[in-house]
């Protein structure tokens, strides 16, 4: 059987970002026209898919492009100040050791993605960095990077932290992994019916074997 592949998202999955995603939401709040989020409203936005919370802010679908624009411009100057989930960086050397080919998916630059790999020295641990800049089509995007890197659909397996991630997977018909520790809550992302669910990166080794034996 060929290689398997493992795409992650960036942002919560690989990259611990929400603690500066809040803070750089809360600074665009008056341009875009939304309130900042309070800490005691965090829990309840964790529960939220990506559809309701632009929903429940009334920004104009128009207007998301420039608004993750200005997001990835200001992760930018912060992007050598955040760090790994703890644990992802042992489990991603042990992917790699045990000969799987692995890869991003991210709506964040791949500027800065890179930045952040160079700085925690795991840049070489991936094959492909493919960065998409709409919201709602993580399916399409997905698509296009399996398209362009001559990828195995039936081999390649997503791993994200928010419910559009295991929604875009489903809708391709591609295994996907959802991890607890990113932006979304355990709760919602049960829901959603991922193929595994997982609280921690040491778990990735162990489930990754069980798809792997379901799709052999």
């Amino acid at each position: 059987m060929s290689k398997k592949v493992i795409i992650f998202d960036f942002d919560g999955t690989l990259a611990d970002t929400f603690d500066a995603l809040v803070v750089v939401t809360n600074r665009l709040a008056l341009e875009f026209g939304y309130p900042p989020t309070t800490p005691e409203e965090l829990p309840k936005i964790r529960n939220l898919s990506s559809r309701e919370i632009i929903k429940k802010s009334g920004v104009p679908i128009f207007k998301i492009p420039f608004f993750l624009k200005k997001i990835r411009e200001y992760l930018h100057k912060d992007i050598l100040n955040l760090n790994p989930i703890p644990g992802i960086k042992e489990a991603l050397l042990q992917l790699k050791h045990e000969g799987y080919c692995l890869g991003i998916l991210t709506s964040n630059s791949e500027e800065n993605v890179n930045l952040f790999l160079k700085k925690h020295g795991i840049e070489d641990l991936f094959s492909f960095i493919y960065s998409e800049t709409s919201l709602f089509s993580k399916d399409k995007s997905i698509k296009k990077l399996i398209k362009k890197n001559h990828l195995n659909s039936e081999e390649v397996i997503y791993v994200g932290d928010e419910t559009r991630d295991i929604e875009a997977s489903k809708k391709i018909n591609i295994k996907v992994i959802a991890v607890s520790w990113g932006f979304n809550s355990r709760e919602i992302l049960t829901k959603h019916n991922p193929d595994s669910l997982i609280q921690q990166p040491s778990e990735l080794i162990e489930v990754l074997g069980s798809l792997q034996q379901i799709v052999s």
